[in-house]
């Protein structure tokens, strides 16, 4: 579920000189702390690449396409995977999620020693064709926002500034994530750029920001001033996974009829857990003895 200040904003400076898409990702980092049981530093790393990836493939995306985000720092997270696509849906998992490493000295998480830095940020799009397009980049600070930047500086040659932030209380309760993503447009004025390098350094963090005011309007409005923006888009965001007992009956066809016939006579049956958001599938022995009968028919019509 996701509140109507659970969206994404995508807006255009008056000037020209700018694209700007911000974002309140407070509902999907929470369903997802809570769909795979995330202690903080797993939630803010996550939480984190969910938000950027959110921007990112509505930046650079438009229709049914969507993105694959791996994100690896070799930290005590482990490996990220993100899904995402240009209608707002984002769906994602951390390979260990019961990281929690001590706060640091201004009692902040830790995401950069949880995330690591001896890795790779990779961006797979697909947009259609047969093979998505794949681009790699090595991390940078293992802070997910800066990694982000660096990977669209690198791989799409897009100058940007891209900023995200999630805040989890001494609770573990998720108060406020979003982020914002920057983009300077074709002919960009070098002054309004230097301008505004030097105004993010200024301005409050995004979480104090949208714990002010949750709307995602509100954070344009703190990037650029009140009237300098154009609205382009309100889109609604939400942590969303497509999964079902079809698409799983699906896989469990593709392991192969001996190791099918395996399930069928040692396990009786098979439980099946969705890595993105934590769902569980039950396949009976009668189901699995189906799946297989369907299987072999299929190699048979084959032959």
């Amino acid at each position: 579920m996701t509140t109507n200040q659970d969206q994404l904003v995508k807006a255009l400076t008056n000037d020209q000189n700018f694209r700007v898409l911000a974002v309140n990702a407070t509902d999907v980092v929470k369903t997802a702390q809570s769909s795979h049981n995330l202690q903080s530093t797993s939630t803010a790393a996550l939480g984190r690449a969910l938000v950027a990836s959110l921007l990112l493939a509505n930046s650079a995306l438009k229709g049914k396409e969507g993105l694959t985000v791996r994100l690896n720092g070799q930290g005590p997270v482990g490996g990220m995977l993100i899904d995402a696509d240009a209608d707002g849906h984002v769906k994602g998992y951390a390979q260990h999620p019961d990281v929690d490493l001590p706060r640091t000295a201004a009692g902040e998480i830790d995401v950069a020693s949880g995330v690591g830095q001896d890795g790779f940020l990779e961006v797979l799009k697909n947009q259609g064709g047969t093979e998505p397009y794949a681009s790699s980049v090595p991390l940078v600070s293992g802070k997910i926002g800066d990694d982000f930047a660096y990977y669209l500086a690198k791989s799409e040659q897009i100058p940007s500034a891209l900023g995200v932030s999630v805040e989890v209380n001494q609770s573990d309760e998720v108060e406020v994530a979003g982020g914002y993503l920057i983009q300077t447009m074709p002919g960009a004025d070098e002054d309004a750029i230097s301008q505004l390098e030097e105004r993010l350094k200024t301005l409050p963090g995004i979480a104090t920001t949208l714990k002010e005011d949750p709307h995602p309007d509100h954070l344009i409005d703190v990037l650029f001033g009140t009237d300098n923006v154009k609205i382009l888009q309100h889109l609604p965001v939400s942590f969303y996974c497509d999964c079902s007992k079809e698409k799983f009956a699906g896989r469990l066809a593709g392991i192969g009829r001996k190791d099918l016939q395996q399930l069928i006579d040692e396990d009786h049956g098979a439980e099946v857990v969705c890595n993105f958001c934590g769902s569980k599938y039950d396949f009976s022995e009668d189901d699995l003895v189906n799946i297989l009968n369907k299987q072999t028919k299929d190699d048979e019509n084959h032959e």
